[in-house]
Parts: C-alpha cells; structure tokens; sequence
C-alpha cells in the first residue's frame, strides 16, 4: 500500500474465471426466458416444442416485414437560387415524391394473428360462441386504450406503450371471464393482440404521410414488444 491506496493484482485464472462466469450468465439469462415463454404457451394446449417453435417464429420473424402497399408523400422544397440570385435550374427545381412503405411485421403482426385465430378456434370448440362476446368486448377496450396511447412521432414512426395493452388486457380477461383459466387467457390474447394491432397501428396510418419515415411496419417496430406481451403474459392464467 502506497500513499493510502491499497492495490490487488488478479492472476490470468482469476480474470479468466470472470470472463467465462460474465459469458455464462449472458447464455443463460436468454434461455430462461425462451424457457419461461415456452412453459406459458404449453399451458394454452402447446406441445413443448410447439411452444419453442412459436417462440423462436416471433423472435425470428421480428426481422421481416411483408410489404402491403405505398404511400405517396408530395415534398415541397424551398427554391434554389445560385450566387446571382436566380433560380436555380435542374434536378432541385423539380417536386420530388417521397413514399412511405407499409408493411406487415412477420413476427409481430401475422404470427400473433394466427396465434389469436387459433385459440379462439380452441376457445370456440371447448366452450362455444360464447367467448366471442368477451373476445370482441376486450378487443374494443384494447383498441381506445392504444389509439389513445399510442404516439406518432415525426421522423421516427409510431410508438405503441409497451405494457400497457398487455397488463389492460389480461385484466379485461379475468374481469370478463369471471376468473383464470383458458377462457380468461383466450380473451386476453385474442382481444388485446386485435385490440393493440388495430388501435395502435391500423388506426394510425391515415397521418403516415405527416411522420417522414420511410416505412411503417404493423407489428413492427414500436408495436413488436406490445404485441409479444399481450401473447405471452395471458397464457400465464390459462
């Protein structure tokens, strides 16, 4: 010890033993989560690879987007003048048309969807068309809540909260459903999963051309992890 400070000198053992323990945790943090999710989709009627697959389809397919259709955005530019004041002539004088391409999210707008039609079918076949009435009545309270949430932010995209949806509507399916179970988990997944794609995102696409982004995703990034959820956290009261 020197002037006060006290130092220690780690062996290459040591910093390796640090190195490998830091790595380990990095590995295992993410397959306990693949292995929570996994284990909350089996209690819907999955198998246990069945479950993995869905996952690894959201995760993978968060990356692809399926373009629909575009939209034309006229850009007014201020006028070019040269050095001597005048207008300027060539490629800046004309209007160029800007678009805006929109597109569905493969992990995050169609695997969800499928997911719900699914269990709706399943919900439908053990219970009858009577969970159709909670399904649509969960599915209007999740679209108000995330069109009303919901931000449009110019240069960015649309920002859909991430919590919200989900937590709204696995209460609106133990509310409606009188309790846990499958019928409580088929209404929260179905009507919050409709509920946040078409409030948070359909909802808005009439103002894409004020935002001056280049796409817009439906699922898509700002809405993927809201959607995730509102699978995921129901089927933990299935």
């Amino acid at each position: 010890m020197a002037n006060g400070i006290r130092s220690f000198s780690a062996g290459p053992l040591a910093v390796l033993a640090i190195v490998l323990l830091i790595a380990l945790v990095l590995v295992l943090i993410p397959l306990l989560v693949l292995g929570v999710i996994g284990t909350a989709f089996t209690r819907l009627g999955l198998s246990w690879v069945a479950a993995l697959a869905l996952v690894l389809l959201i995760l993978g397919g968060s990356s692809v987007n399926i373009p629909l259709y575009r939209i034309q955005r006229d850009v007014i530019r201020a006028t070019r003048l040269d050095s001597g004041g005048n207008e300027h002539s060539g490629a800046f004088a004309a209007r160029p048309v800007w678009e805006t391409v929109i597109s569905i999210n493969l992990g995050g707008g169609c695997i969800p969807l499928c997911i719900a039609a699914y269990m709706v079918y399943q919900g439908v076949m053990v219970t009858g068309t009577t969970i159709l009435l909670p399904i649509a009545a969960c599915a209007a309270l999740i679209l108000i809540i995330s069109f009303l949430s919901t931000r449009e932010v110019t240069g960015v995209g649309i920002r859909v909260p991430v919590i919200v949806p989900a937590v709204t509507a696995l209460l609106a399916g133990i509310l409606l459903s009188g309790g846990t179970g499958l019928t409580a988990a088929v209404t929260a997944l179905a009507g919050g999963t409709i509920g946040t794609l078409a409030g948070g995102n359909l909802a808005h696409l009439r103002r894409v051309r004020d935002l001056a982004v280049p796409e817009v995703s439906i699922g898509g990034s700002g809405t993927f992890a809201s959607v995730s959820l509102c699978c995921i956290l129901p089927a933990l009261i299935a």
